[in-house]
């Protein structure tokens, strides 16, 4: 089984803004959604360019994601995380409910996808009403699929850096989209594209959105293979598997 060599260069100082004072900040829980498209003679991922004045990663080219909302716990879905994706999630003993936040992380994906790109990862459904940042999305008609999702990689941003986010990364096909046509007035990222994995990597890319774009490769061709899990112990990456 091949596995995903890591870049010399990964998560290097310079790659983004380094706490200067004070204890290592807690990581927030947050969720990645990496859209596959194959209708065309090369793989497509859908990535989008974050705005410059954003404090985290600006000009940077990232997959749609964010942090988890307390709404995420609870909000409907057309459809459950397939088993074997769920059992992998729920490898977190530090959570008291990790099946709970294994369905959380994987609606704040499809949120926060809409939220930034304004595709829908869904079904159809009766529109109806939802709280905080759910509204929008259940005001479209649709709700949640969640059983297109695979879990493709988990990382935790570096003790040194001024955000640090425990973020798992989801893979779903471009089947499983609503529509390819975006909804309107929706969107927070400056510009997104569909791009392969070339193009991909000439993208100015954080260093995990490169080992991720890497990793879905690999998986294309390999869909058992397990998930990497990123991290940092003691000053030093730390590699282990999912």
């Amino acid at each position: 089984m091949s596995l995903p060599p890591i870049d010399a260069k990964f998560d290097t100082i310079n790659d983004g803004a380094v706490r200067e004072t004070g204890a290592a900040l807690k990581p927030k829980h947050a969720a990645t959604l990496i859209i596959v498209r194959t209708d065309g003679p090369r793989p497509r991922l859908l990535m989008g360019r974050r705005n410059h004045g954003h404090a985290f990663m600006p000009d940077k080219w990232v997959f749609p994601g964010g942090r988890v909302d307390r709404t995420d716990y609870d909000a409907p879905s057309a459809s459950e995380l397939a088993p074997e994706v769920a059992v992998r999630l729920e490898q977190d003993p530090r959570h008291p409910k990790p099946a709970r936040l294994a369905r959380a992380l994987a609606l704040a994906a499809v949120r926060e996808t809409f939220e930034e790109t304004g595709l829908l990862l869904a079904k159809d459904a009766p529109e109806r009403p939802g709280a905080g940042p759910w509204r929008p999305f259940l005001a479209q008609g649709a709700l949640p699929d969640l059983a297109s999702l695979t879990f493709v990689a988990r990382a935790i941003t570096p003790p040194y850096r001024p955000r640090r986010f425990d973020a798992r990364f989801f893979m779903a096909p471009g089947e499983a989209l609503l529509s390819l046509d975006r909804r309107p007035d929706c969107g927070e990222l400056d510009e997104i594209a569909w791009v392969d994995f070339g193009e991909a990597m000439a993208l100015d890319l954080p260093n995990i959105t490169r080992f991720v774009v890497h990793e879905v490769g690999q998986r294309l061709a390999e869909a058992g293979r397990p998930a990497p899990f990123m991290r940092f112990l003691n000053g030093k990456r730390h590699l282990t598997h999912l």
